[in-house]
């Protein structure tokens, strides 16, 4: 009996071997032999690309999702930046190490004796890498907590946090401010941003740190902010063993705003708000202790837990959270035997897993949510994944619904097919992989990777400002990636 692995890179390889499907350029497929003339008019995938005029490097492969069969391809061999489709193989990565159902845990546990609403002894609050934790969640807690009946704690107030390692930022090369490069914890709270608004008066400016939800503004002091005289930088940041200390020039801020800024030390976000919103119900906690996990003697006061992984993947793939990302990547390297020291080293493992599992040849990815830009991956090596996954696996049940345009950005108001995928953008790199159903029920798999990585070094990443031609660049390769589609669906639908 063959496994379907087997099967799945059997095919692919007998596919590459017989009719060297991966090796040229620019695939040679023969038309179809259709019926009108339409679809012997349309322009080859090689054509699509080079009337876009992106510069840089396109690259592209679309194969039967079922078998493995490769029917065209532009570059399938060259490595590109794939952004956030990075998110896809990292969730295939966790759903197959920890499965779907899978659960986050946020615990409070008691060690010491516990009598008519006093502890003696200390509080633990365990964090479990919940990317999802918020202050409406941490708020059922602390309410779970006092209705618990607990009233008083003599020890101190203890946290663990070390479920993941804890990495200081996702990628060192984005822009200090920017809330989508948070740090990663074993203990994360509202995917680790603070929330800053500012409002002019006739003093100058009111400032306000907390940890904001749609019902709840707890207020935060480990990280603060002071409104400074300057030109530039706009923003600046520096540490202290106490505190995340900001700065930002004034002439930057207008008359009112906010904004959500990433917090570094998670862990100590989270405990400062944890003792408000405990405060807020009558029960007063020392200044938190960090450090290792509480003893398996000790009683669990109250467990919070996450909905299952899938539906947690499948937030992050409509949303794009790198912190989720991150913290399912770290927590499958761990369910793998290996406590990974850093991201790299946890993306090493991923690209091991997906050479083995998918018969990957050449992936070379940094972290598990694509910010990183020095990951590459070429397109044939996407659309192995994807077809390893299984045209109707749990990575296609997870992704997001993807509408057809036409040539003006406009929505096809019929359809020849439904896809969907995920996408990926950086500055001068634009990603969509996933999945196209046709009308005939013939599933296909694809990925088109467009960059220009020479423009990439022409602009500095730290700063926050989008590079000129930027924007035209990732609508142009969006209308490319849909001429694409198009094509693809009409070929073979």
């Amino acid at each position: 009996m063959v496994s379907r692995r087997a099967f799945l890179g059997g095919a692919l390889a007998s596919v590459a071997g017989a009719a060297n499907a991966f090796a040229p350029e620019v695939s040679r497929i023969p038309l179809p032999r259709p019926d009108g003339f339409f679809l012997r008019t349309l322009p080859s995938a090689a054509d699509l690309i080079a009337r876009a005029g992106l510069g840089g490097r396109v690259a592209c492969v679309v194969a039967d999702a079922r078998s493995g069969q490769v029917l065209e391809s532009v570059n399938p061999l060259v490595g590109l930046p794939p952004a956030s489709v990075t998110k896809a193989l990292t969730s295939a990565y966790a759903l197959d190490r920890l499965g779907p159902g899978y659960r986050f845990h946020t615990q409070v546990v008691a060690e010491g004796t516990l009598t008519n609403g006093r502890l003696d002894g200390d509080l633990w609050l365990v964090g479990g890498a919940d990317p999802v934790l918020d202050t409406d969640a941490l708020n059922d807690i602390a309410r779970d907590l006092a209705e618990s009946g607990l009233r008083e704690v003599t020890g101190r107030f203890r946290v663990a946090h070390e479920a993941v390692p804890h990495i200081h930022e996702i990628d060192p090369d984005q822009p200090a401010q920017v809330g989508y490069n948070p740090a990663v914890s074993g203990l994360n709270l509202n995917f680790n941003r603070v929330h800053f608004e500012w409002e002019r008066g006739a003093n100058g400016y009111t400032v306000q740190m907390d940890a904001r939800s749609a019902s709840l503004r707890p207020p935060v002091t480990v990280t603060r902010m002071d409104v400074i005289d300057r030109g530039a930088p706009i923003y600046d940041f520096e540490e202290s063993d106490e505190i995340e200390q900001w700065s930002v020039a004034r002439g930057a801020l207008g008359q009112n705003g906010a904004r959500w800024l990433p917090v570094r030390r998670p862990h100590m976000y989270a405990a400062e708000v944890f003792q408000v919103l405990a405060r807020s119900r009558g029960i007063v906690l020392d200044a938190p202790v960090f450090g290792s996990a509480p003893p398996e003697t000790a009683q669990v006061l109250v467990n919070h837990v996450s909905d299952p992984l899938e539906e947690v993947l499948r937030g992050m793939m409509r949303w794009s959270t790198n912190l989720t990302a991150e913290v399912a990547g770290l927590l499958a390297t761990e369910a793998g035997g290996i406590r990974p020291v850093d991201l790299r080293e946890s993306a090493d493992q991923m690209n091991a897993w997906l050479m083995e599992r998918y018969g990957l040849r050449r992936p070379r990815l940094v972290d598990h949510s694509g910010l990183g830009d020095e990951s590459r991956i070429n397109a044939r090596d996407m659309v192995r994944a994807l077809v390893g996954s299984g045209a109707n696996g749990g990575l296609r049940r997870i992704m997001k619904d993807i509408p057809m345009l036409d040539d003006h950005g406009n929505l096809l108001s019929n359809p020849p097919a439904e896809i969907v995928a995920k996408t990926g953008t950086l500055y001068f790199v634009s990603s969509l992989a996933g999945y196209a159903r046709l009308a005939s029920g013939r599933d296909l798999a694809f990925a088109i990777f467009c960059g220009d990585l020479e423009r990439r070094t022409t602009f500095d990443p730290g700063q926050e400002a989008r590079p000129p031609g930027a924007r035209s660049y990732n609508t142009h390769a969006k209308l490319l990636q849909q001429a694409l589609l198009r094509r693809w669906t009409a070929m073979h639908g």
